[in-house]
């Protein structure tokens, strides 16, 4: 497996010949700020052309093909529009927050996407409590949300943001549970130990009936984190036009479209990395041959590879199963998914204490 370090240490050594301590930092924060961004920009254009063109072929469509070829493009063309498009603030918003809320919603969204293990040595923010860390921001993009409804000054987007608020609440618990799941069982929190717990075998493997399980409640879960059909009561078409951003437009709007689907990228990487090994290749004990074959592939193709599929389940939830009611949402979560969860943290704690995992 390529170790990335060894470029990151190059880069290093060399910046560090020529410049001062604190100016090197100053520049690799600089490149690092601006790669993240990149990365950012591009990951959320191809997801846009990935839902659209997964919707038409689920819909016996062929999806956008005026722009470029096979519609490559279109998406680049719906982005001009929306940075071309006035940004408005309408009679009676509170115009602080209303601006405020969009950069809160990206900035929480960005931070997620730091942490995210890529590769081999290649990742950004990595410290000893990094799944805490995730979670933790992960719960601020609801803040945004909150104000962004609120200081619009409209009953849709009031009610929008409300309900937002409580499925994001309801569902960080079930959510947060399937990850200390794997946490317990790992017996840690930081990110690169936990890719590196799983070279032999992946957690949902070696974990047995808790981490499928967990995995299942995740995968839900996070369906209703990022406010996806059929939990997309939030942005519910028929009921509140657009839900908590109706009002905005331009590159405002654009903060909310972006922040969505690189969420659904984010959840989707987690879900890799506590369960399916994250940029770790695929061994099975005993197959030295091809395990050796597995550790060609580079780590960065490995998890993007995973990521991709999880968003392709979560997708296809959106676009197969009809949208549930509030009541229903709320009660799915108290009533089943929670109860479900807290009984399978301690069914993995008892497998973990009389060592009854691979």
């Amino acid at each position: 497996m390529f170790d990335f370090a060894k470029w990151t240490s190059f880069i290093n050594d060399l910046l560090l010949g020529f410049l001062p301590e604190w100016a090197t930092v100053l520049v690799e924060c600089v490149i690092i700020g601006v790669l993240v961004l990149l990365a950012y920009a591009l990951l959320a254009i191809f997801y846009i052309l990935y839902e659209r063109k997964l919707c038409a072929w689920f819909q016996c469509r062929l999806g956008p093909m005026r722009v470029g070829r096979w519609g490559l493009l279109q998406v680049f063309a719906d982005m001009f529009k929306i940075l071309l498009k006035e940004l408005i603030a309408l009679k009676g918003t509170d115009r602080f927050l209303f601006k405020l809320a969009p950069y809160i919603i990206i900035t929480s969204s960005v931070i997620m996407f730091a942490c995210l293990p890529w590769g081999n040595g290649l990742q950004i923010i990595d410290f000893n409590i990094g799944i805490f860390f995730v979670l933790a921001v992960s719960s601020v993009g609801v803040l945004g949300i909150l104000l962004a409804g609120w200081s619009s000054n409209n009953k849709y987007t009031l009610i929008g943001a409300m309900r937002s608020g409580a499925q994001m609440v309801s569902y960080e618990l079930s959510l947060g549970l399937a990850i200390i799941t794997i946490v317990l069982f790992a017996g840690t929190m930081n990110i690169n130990e936990l890719v590196a717990e799983q070279t032999s075998a992946w957690f949902i493997f070696r974990g047995h009936i808790p981490a499928i399980i967990a995995f299942l409640i995740y995968v839900v879960a996070a369906t209703a984190e990022t406010n996806r059909g059929p939990f997309d009561l939030p942005e519910a078409e028929h009921e509140l036009t657009a839900g908590y951003h109706t009002e905005y437009s331009g590159i405002h709007f654009g903060f909310f479209y972006l922040a969505e689907y690189l969420n659904l990228f984010i959840v989707s990487g987690i879900a890799s990395l506590m369960f399916l090994g994250g940029w770790m290749p695929l061994h099975i004990p005993g197959w030295e041959g091809f395990n050796n074959v597995m550790n060609y592939i580079p780590g960065i193709v490995w998890f993007l590879g995973k990521a991709f599929f999880i968003s392709y389940i979560i997708i296809w939830f959106k676009w197969t199963f009809p949208r549930v009611r509030i009541d229903q949402m709320l009660a799915f979560e108290w009533k089943y998914l929670m109860p479900l969860s807290l009984v399978n943290l301690v069914v993995m704690a008892v497998c973990v204490a009389l060592d009854w995992h691979f």
